[in-house]
């Protein structure tokens, strides 16, 4: 579907915790897909590396084992489920591009089954239990939007959610819709002091992102607590969808594995942007600077 239908069209997000066993996880997507599809929803997302625990908490070369290739063993196993419940599904994978050469990559899987086409994470973090650039390249793909039969959408992951060039790109190439499948938690000593405004945070620059571009987005975020009691990351959930004028429009807890569903309606996207024409007022001829690291 291109980005003029005026359809309106049904998300999912699947927010859960995860356990230890890939294939318990991947047990426990499938059936929070049917659950998805028997409540309406037409493109259901998984959070961000659902099929394990949240692995870069550490560097450890063994991990790597964690990957696969994309297509691969989930992808068409998550196909024939897309294919039998006539839905699309976003699926966030450890993806093993080549001997050494890794990817933290979506794939979108069309409501016939097959792959529409992938993602590859653009922005790699490198924190405090969120070691990513010892396991992943940065994606090669640029920011791609996905024609699907329900809507075309654009996918972002995790931490570039954060960055406003990637949301305004994507949603330059005729997105209804952006979708961040997440890992971001609490360290637990920091959860009192500074959690509320983590998540604050969090919400508001997607916020941001709906409000700049007039476009719905939906972050799918985990739950639990995952590492060493004491340590670790408390995943803190909150999963949400929000509307071409930045309104929450389904909200999920910090704590609950839940699913979210929501409508959302194009002819929205085109009344927000004709009444705050932000792309129509956009200097284009004045934003080279920002293609450069810093201005000196």
């Amino acid at each position: 579907m291109d980005s003029s239908s005026t359809e309106k069209f049904r998300v999912g997000l699947v927010q859960m915790s995860c356990a230890v066993d890939p294939n318990e996880n991947l047990e426990k997507a499938i059936w929070k897909i049917r659950e998805a599809a028997g409540r309406g929803a037409q493109i259901v997302c998984l959070q961000e590396l659902f099929r394990s625990q949240y692995f870069c908490r550490e560097e450890n070369a063994e991990l790597f084992a964690l990957a696969e290739p994309v297509p691969g063993p989930t992808t068409e196993t998550l196909g024939r489920l897309a294919r039998d419940l006539g839905v699309v599904v976003i699926a966030s994978l450890f993806e093993r591009r080549a001997a050494g050469l890794y990817h933290n990559t979506a794939a979108v899987i069309g409501d016939d089954g097959e792959i529409a086409g992938i993602y590859r994470k653009m922005h790699i973090p490198d924190d405090p239990l969120y070691f990513e650039k010892f396991y992943f390249t940065p994606g090669d793909l640029g920011f791609v939007n996905f024609d699907t039969r329900f809507a075309r959408v654009g996918v972002l992951v995790c931490w570039d959610q954060w960055y406003p060039e990637a949301a305004r790109v994507s949603s330059l190439s005729g997105a209804n819709i952006l979708f961040y499948p997440t890992a971001i938690g609490w360290h637990p000593s920091e959860k009192e002091s500074h959690g509320a405004v983590q998540v604050d945070a969090w919400r508001t620059i997607q916020r941001g992102h709906a409000i700049a571009n007039g476009i719905y987005v939906a972050a799918v975020n985990r739950v639990g607590h995952e590492g060493p009691a004491g340590g670790g990351l408390d995943f803190w959930g909150s999963s949400f969808i929000a509307d071409p004028f930045g309104q929450v429009i389904a909200q999920a807890s910090s704590s609950e594995d839940e699913i979210l569903i929501a409508e959302c309606d194009p002819r929205r996207v085109e009344k927000i942007r004709r009444n705050w024409p932000f792309l129509r007022d956009r200097r284009i001829d004045a934003y080279a600077p920002i293609l450069k690291r810093w201005l000196d």
